[in-house]
């Protein structure tokens, strides 16, 4: 990342909100309000929308915000083949709430790029480092039915490999950091360890840019707020996988860390990763104070080298109201700076 030289570098999780006229605002799945050339048009200018809003919060590693995907999972599969998005059906999702979902029906594999082309227009908008999402190989096996390979390992490496091929190319059009998003390695322990840190070796091979995983404890939708409830004192699932992600060849590990019971400790499992503090919360509607954000950063510096720390959000915001996320990204900025300005006073 040759565009930036900054210590305690700022970034979101993902997804910002998307503007009313493109979709309907605070919610998954929203479908678009635009069609044809109107949408591909109305996509651009979200992109370009979302964009400045980073900037100008003072966000130094950028997103795409997700504006051109319906959902951060399924707008991936939709793409490939193999899958059948007519006849859905219900699933559980991370044993937590239930969605309709499409099927694995047949060979799954990546005919034609999928967000190149909006990586392209991104990186033609700004010399800021950017950072793209993709869904992890066990986020979406966990987010359809499978009637084909009936064997989630194997459907897994499947999907590694189209997300590899996509990779590729993103790196190619320019992006700085690419980030597989995996709330189900929160969920599904012992098969992390199993098979998915291997699926995620899969789809990372032979990439030069900075690679991340992002391990949250889901967007602040009830379903996922209920489920934090029944988690007791303290969250120490991370303490079950880290040791093999700390083997892995990932760069940066995204994690959860503001308003939850997650002890920071546990961060010394990565020890030489860099670390992407979730710094912001994404499950309530105030918006933190700069001071708060500062002293999250601050707790996490106990445990993680300053010049591997890059504070974050918790999750994606794509279900908050755009002045709420606004307000949230100014926040995590300036906290940012604070710890910034107090290092550099040692």
């Amino acid at each position: 990342m040759t565009r930036l030289n900054k210590l305690l570098p700022t970034s979101t999780s993902g997804s910002l909100p998307k503007p009313k006229w493109l979709a309907e605002p605070e919610k998954l799945w929203s479908p678009w309000k635009l069609q044809g050339e109107e949408l591909i048009e109305g996509k651009q200018d979200a992109l370009r929308v979302a964009l400045q809003e980073q900037l100008n919060a003072g966000i130094d590693i950028v997103s795409d915000g997700e504006q051109t995907r319906q959902h951060f999972v399924t707008t991936f599969i939709e793409n490939l083949t193999g899958v059948d998005f007519i006849n859905k059906k219900t699933v559980r999702i991370r044993n937590r709430y239930d969605a309709s979902v499409p099927g694995v029906v047949g060979p799954v594999s990546r005919q034609k790029p999928v967000f190149v082309e909006d990586a392209k227009f991104l990186r033609g908008q700004t010399n800021q480092p950017i950072k793209w999402a993709l869904p992890g190989p066990m986020t979406m096996v966990d987010t359809l039915y499978d009637d084909y390979y009936q064997d989630r390992k194997k459907l897994a490496f499947e999907f590694a490999k189209a997300l590899n091929q996509e990779a590729k190319e993103l790196e190619a059009a320019g992006i700085d950091i690419i980030q597989f998003d995996e709330p189900a390695f929160n969920v599904f322990l012992d098969e992390v360890n199993d098979w998915g840190i291997e699926a995620l070796e899969i789809a990372t091979a032979g990439l030069k840019c900075a690679t991340a995983v992002h391990i949250c404890y889901g967007y602040g939708i009830k379903a996922n707020t209920d489920w934090k409830k029944t988690l007791g004192a303290e969250w120490r699932h991370y303490e079950r996988t880290f040791p093999a992600i700390q083997q892995s060849s990932i760069d940066i590990v995204s994690l959860e860390c503001h308003n939850g019971r997650v002890p920071l400790e546990v961060l010394e499992l990565l020890k030489g990763k860099k670390i992407m503090v979730g710094a912001i919360d994404v499950a309530t509607d105030t918006i933190e104070i700069p001071e708060e954000v500062a002293a999250t950063i601050r707790d996490a510096l106990r445990y993680v080298d300053a010049d591997k720390l890059y504070p974050c959000t918790n999750c994606g915001m794509a279900p908050l109201s755009r002045e709420l996320a606004r307000g949230k990204l100014q926040a995590l900025a300036a906290g940012a700076e604070i710890v910034r300005r107090e290092l550099a006073a040692e």
